[in-house]
Parts: C-alpha cells; sequence; structure tokens
C-alpha cells in the first residue's frame, strides 16, 4: 500500500511539473519520432503500475533486513522520475533535462538489479520502463540539441 502510495505521488508531482500546451513547448523544434501527446499518459500509466507491483512484490519478498534497500532505491528513482518533468517543462532547461534523465537510467537499472534480486520476474517487468526512459533521454538530447542556438 505505502509503495503505491509513493508512485501514486511521484506520478502527480511529476504530472503538475508538465506544461505540453505553454508557448515554450510548442515552439521547440522535435524530431519526427516524437510521439503523438496522447501516448504519454497511456505509456506512464501502465508504467506507473508495474513500478507499483514489481517494487510492491520485491519488498514484500526481501528478507526484512534488505528492504530498506529496495525502499531507498524506488525512492531515488521516483524522485528523478518526477523531477524530470520540473527541469524541462518548468525550467524550461533541455540541458539539465538530459543529465536528470541520465540519472534516471541509472537509477533504474539501480531498481531493476535490487528488485530483481527479490524476485527476477519483477525484475523483468521493469524492462519496459528501462527502455522508455532511455528512449526518452534520446529523445530530450535530440530536443536540446535542435533548439541550443
Amino acid at each position: 500500500m505505502l509503495v503505491g502510495a509513493a508512485v501514486t505521488a511521484a506520478a502527480v508531482a511529476g504530472s503538475a511539473g508538465v506544461r505540453a500546451d505553454s508557448r515554450w513547448f510548442r515552439s521547440l523544434a522535435k524530431p519526427s519520432w516524437y510521439p503523438p501527446q496522447a501516448a504519454f499518459p497511456v505509456v506512464w500509466t501502465t508504467l506507473y503500475g508495474a513500478i507499483a507491483w514489481s517494487s510492491t512484490r520485491a519488498l514484500n519478498r526481501a528478507p526484512r533486513g534488505r528492504r530498506r534497500e529496495v525502499t531507498t532505491t524506488l525512492g531515488t528513482n521516483l524522485a528523478l522520475n518526477a523531477g524530470w518533468t520540473w527541469a524541462f517543462f518548468r525550467a524550461q532547461r533541455p540541458g539539465l533535462a538530459v543529465a536528470e534523465a541520465v540519472a534516471l537510467d541509472a537509477s533504474t537499472v539501480s531498481l531493476i538489479r535490487t528488485v530483481g534480486r527479490h524476485d527476477r520476474a519483477a525484475g523483468v517487468v521493469l524492462l519496459p520502463y528501462l527502455a522508455w526512459n532511455l528512449f526518452a533521454t534520446a529523445l530530450t538530447e535530440s530536443i536540446w540539441y535542435r533548439n541550443t542556438p
């Protein structure tokens, strides 16, 4: 239950930072492979569900002395996840958002390893999350490159 609340809080905090309808964002040059706006809520809802399920499963299977590792790794990942939208949309700093995305990628690998140590299937379920984050990193970097004078 606490994991679900933490994941939901990260989703809400991240969503609060998004300003896809802002003049600044609409003016950015984006690559041809930029997904349609409608894809983002569908993808993120699915991924947040996977994060909550996998992390809960790992936490329930982790020995008492290893549960802090799971919660700390998850908390770090969720903070980085939510922080990206604030760096990109609110601060309007795509370069900072690239750095945030790279940190999120590393954190996601760590989350997969930590969760997978306690439940292999739960770790595997997080692989699409890593794939999406890597895609988002490339997308962010492309937007930064296209819009840097």
